[in-house]
């Protein structure tokens, strides 16, 4: 199968980008249902491309039950071996400003409610020490700093991910900045760690577009301004994003060849005997280690 790079982001992400690209829609079912969204399939500039909208057509999934599993599975049926992602953070940290993009080096869990692994009938260790790709994060470094205008990327940053779908309240939001996190979402997790099962290089593009709560705000600001404000912060972030993602395709496929070390995060992980492990198991997600069992 022609390997394709993956884009998750949000629903207006793939028309944007492939807007002068022959599209098609990727009706595909995985063993854990439907993705949020049929894939857009198409060539970015002649290269393979699968772009999916992780909250479904019209955001219509909160982020614990955005179908995590079946979109990663789905990415990875279509042969993506790397995944660009970005989504929404508030920042934790005032050097970090509202519109800043954030490329994800770290992260914190503070997810409860979702599922975490595909394989639910062998134990499969994979490493994440390192959750997402140190080889694409620089890629996306490089292709910042030849982008024109005044787009502030950061380097690397800890993601604290909550459940939600509320914001936190204040007391956490001191709690997550005294930890050390620099932008706090609700999507990278499980989405960067069912990545690593499915051996795809993973990079994250945070989008700030406030301080959390954390950062008191002005009282005499009315809630709808604020929130304008945000939906403001937003909308620039995501120009900022799609410009960065544009510049970084062409790079990642130049590295196509490489083997990153993603890309074979279950040579070690399956301790299961695999004699053991059910046909049917074996066979349901053939997809994902099949070349191991």
């Amino acid at each position: 199968m022609e390997p394709r790079i993956g884009i998750i982001g949000g629903s207006g992400l793939g028309p944007e980008l492939l807007k002068d690209s022959s599209i098609t829609t990727a009706d595909v079912d995985t063993p854990f249902g439907k993705p949020a969204a049929p894939p857009l399939v198409g060539d970015w500039q002649g290269i393979p491309v699968a772009i999916l909208a992780r909250h479904g057509v019209g955001h219509t999934f909160n982020p614990t039950q955005v179908p995590y599993r079946a979109n990663i599975f789905a990415l990875k049926s279509l042969g993506c071996r790397w995944i660009l992602a970005s989504g929404a953070v508030g920042s934790l940290q005032e050097h970090i400003h509202p519109r800043d993009l954030v490329l994800v080096d770290q992260a914190i869990d503070r997810t409860v409610h979702r599922p975490r692994t595909f394989f639910e009938h062998a134990a499969v260790h994979v490493d994440f020490a390192q959750p997402t790709c140190a080889r694409l994060r620089g890629i996306l470094l490089d292709a910042a700093a030849d982008l024109p205008g005044q787009i502030s990327v950061h380097q690397r940053g800890t993601y604290v991910c909550m459940e939600g779908p509320a914001f936190s309240t204040q007391a956490e939001s001191r709690m997550h900045k005294n930890w050390g996190g620099d932008v706090i979402g609700m999507t990278l997790l499980p989405e960067a760690r069912l990545a690593r099962e499915a051996e795809i290089a993973y990079s994250s593009i945070a989008l700030a577009t406030d301080y959390d709560a954390w950062r008191p705000h002005d009282p005499d600001v009315p809630p709808t301004d604020l929130m304008l404000e945000i939906v403001s912060h937003l909308k620039q972030a995501t120009e900022s994003a799609l410009k960065l993602i544009a510049a970084a395709i062409p790079r990642v496929w130049d590295i196509r060849r490489e083997t990153l070390s993603a890309h074979n995060a279950l040579a070690l992980a399956i301790w299961s005997d695999k004699a053991k492990i059910p046909a049917a198991e074996k066979e349901r997600l053939a997809v994902l280690w099949g070349t191991y069992c």
